[in-house]
C-alpha cells in the first residue's frame, strides 16, 4: 500500500466516524424527557410557587431530564392523598401536612422544606396597634378555612398566650375573602401568607406584620413523595428537589431579577413586577431565610408542631417523627 493510499484510508475511517458521531449526539441530546405530574395545593399562578415556576422558566427540570406538568389540588391533604394512592409522584404543601395525613393512613413524607420560617403571619390594621396575639381577645379574625396549616397556626399563636378559639371571632373567608374582608376593615387581623398580605396593601390596607414563629412554630412550604416512590425511585425525587430548591435559591439572591422571570413565564401577572418583587421579598424575610442546609426539615420543630396537633385533637395520636420527613434529599444522607 502507498504512503498516500494508507493516509487516504485513514482520512475515510475519520471521515466514517465523524459521521457516525453526528447521528449518534443529536440522539443523545434529544432523548425524550421524562414527563412527571406534579401537584400543587393552589393554582400554580399564585406567586406561593414562584420557587416551582422559575425552576421550569428557567430550565432546572428540564436540566434533570424532566417535563414538568403541574395541576392543582384541593389543598394540601387532597394533595397527600393523591401522591399517597400513587395518582401523583410528587405535591406541594406545608411542612404540618405529614402530621396530619399519616394519621389518616397517608403513606407520605416531606423530602424538603422551602424555609426555616412559617408560611403564616398574623397580620393586623396599622391603627389598630396590635402587638400581641392577646390583643386579639374578642376581636375579628380572618382565616381560609377552619382546616387549613393557617387557621391552626393561628390557634397555636392563641395558645401561647392562653386563649383559645373561644376567646376570638375568626372567620372562614375563602381564599379571596381572608384578606378583602380584612382589606375592608371587617377584621382586625388575618392569619396570612405573603400573597394574601400584598393583596390587602395592594387594596389599601397599611398593616403590621407579626411572623407566627414568634409565638409558634409552624413550618414553610413542603415537597412531599410517597414511601414507595422514595424507596424504589430516589433518583426522580433527587432531581426535582434540586430543581425547585434552585428555584427558590434565585428568589433569595434576587428578588427583583427573579419577579421579571417569573412574570414573564406567568403572563396572569404581566405589569405587576413590583407586586410579585414585593411578595418574594416577604418570602425571604419572613419564610425562606436562616435555613442551615437549603430544603432542611427541622426535626425538633416537626415534634412540638405534632404535640400541638395532637393536645388540639387536630390528629388522635403521635406518630414517629422519622415517618413524617427525610432529608436524605437535600443533605445526601
Amino acid at each position: 500500500m502507498t504512503k498516500a493510499s494508507f493516509i487516504g484510508k485513514r482520512l475515510t475511517c475519520a471521515s466514517l466516524m465523524a459521521a457516525a458521531l453526528s447521528v449518534t449526539l443529536p440522539a443523545v441530546a434529544q432523548a425524550p424527557l421524562q414527563e412527571v405530574t406534579y401537584l400543587l395545593p393552589a393554582p400554580g399562578t399564585l406567586p406561593a410557587f414562584g420557587p416551582w415556576m422559575l425552576a421550569q422558566a428557567k430550565g432546572y427540570y428540564k436540566a434533570e431530564g424532566l417535563d414538568v406538568k403541574f395541576v392543582a389540588a384541593r389543598g394540601g391533604v387532597d394533595v397527600a392523598k393523591q401522591v399517597g394512592a400513587g395518582n401523583a409522584v410528587i405535591g406541594g404543601a406545608i411542612g404540618d401536612t405529614p402530621i396530619i395525613a399519616r394519621s389518616q393512613g397517608i403513606p407520605i413524607k416531606a423530602v424538603a422544606v422551602l424555609g426555616a420560617g412559617s408560611l403564616t403571619q398574623m397580620v393586623s390594621h396599622k391603627d389598630e396597634r396590635i402587638e400581641s396575639p392577646r390583643e386579639l381577645k374578642g376581636k375579628t379574625v380572618t382565616v381560609i378555612s377552619y382546616t387549613d396549616t393557617t387557621y391552626y397556626a393561628l390557634l397555636g399563636m392563641l395558645s401561647k398566650v392562653g386563649l383559645t378559639k373561644n376567646d376570638v371571632n375568626i372567620q372562614a373567608a375563602g381564599p379571596a375573602g381572608v384578606w378583602q374582608q380584612f382589606a375592608a376593615k371587617k377584621a382586625v387581623a388575618m392569619a396570612g401568607v405573603p400573597d394574601w398580605t400584598a393583596s390587602a396593601m395592594d387594596a389599601g390596607a397599611q398593616v403590621d406584620i407579626l411572623p407566627a414563629d414568634v409565638y409558634f412554630k409552624s413550618m414553610a412550604q413542603a415537597i412531599l413523595a410517597s414511601d414507595e416512590t422514595i424507596q424504589k425511585n430516589p433518583q426522580l425525587i433527587q432531581k426535582l428537589v434540586r430543581a425547585t430548591l434552585k428555584g427558590m435559591k434565585d428568589i433569595m439572591a434576587n428578588p427583583k431579577e427573579a419577579a421579571a422571570a417569573y412574570v414573564q413565564h406567568v403572563p396572569a401577572h404581566k405589569g405587576k413586577e413590583a407586586g410579585i418583587q414585593n411578595v418574594f421579598e416577604m418570602y425571604n424575610k419572613y419564610v425562606y431565610s436562616n435555613q442551615k442546609v437549603l430544603g432542611q426539615m427541622d426535626e425538633a420543630r416537626l415534634g412540638e408542631l405534632q404535640k400541638f396537633y395532637v393536645s388540639n385533637a387536630v390528629v388522635p395520636k403521635e406518630t414517629p417523627l422519622k415517618d413524617l420527613y427525610t432529608n436524605q434529599f437535600v443533605t445526601g444522607k
